[in-house]
């Protein structure tokens, strides 16, 4: 069933604030990253240069740049996080995606971003192991699963007379 409000979106701003800044962040940060904006700063600093004579090259004339490109730089902090946050976000989910909708693949891995430093660690030393059981196969088309990892250390535990 359609959702009463047919622009609406789950992860979307529902308040009408929220969904303005949504829109001028997307659009400043879609204009930033192009040639236009580039060739706008380029032109600011040019027009700056050539003003230098007229001011004397005075303390003001500096400051008027320096002010500008600090003020300038502190927005577009926040604009590059935010646009990292809602790339990663969506790469995230596109990846838990694959990983849910694949036979074989460890469920585990969903979100997996939320886990510790330490948790992931673990994972990774895991799948190094993996990269070396699949290095040392003469056939490049084997795959090894964490199961299969998971049943040979048991093995290996049981054989020992461990657990």
């Amino acid at each position: 069933m359609a959702h009463p409000n047919r622009h609406f979106h789950p992860l979307r701003p529902t308040s009408a604030a929220g969904r303005a800044l949504e829109m001028i962040s997307h659009d400043v940060t879609a204009f930033t990253g192009s040639s236009w904006a580039f060739a706008v700063a380029a032109a600011i600093i040019l027009i700056w240069l050539a003003s230098g004579p007229f001011f004397h090259f005075s303390d003001t004339w500096q400051l008027v740049v320096n002010t500008g490109t600090t003020v300038i730089t502190f927005l577009m902090v926040f604009l590059i996080q935010r646009s990292q946050n809602k790339e990663s976000l969506a790469l995230q989910l596109k990846l838990n995606e694959i990983v849910a909708a694949l036979d074989g693949a460890s469920n585990r891995l969903i979100d997996i971003e939320d886990l510790t430093e330490q948790e992931l660690r673990v994972l990774h030393r895991h799948y190094q192991r993996l990269a070396e059981m699949a290095k040392a196969d003469a056939d490049l088309k084997k795959s090894h699963s964490i199961e299969e990892a998971v049943a040979r250390h048991k093995a290996k535990v049981s054989a020992e007379g461990g657990e």
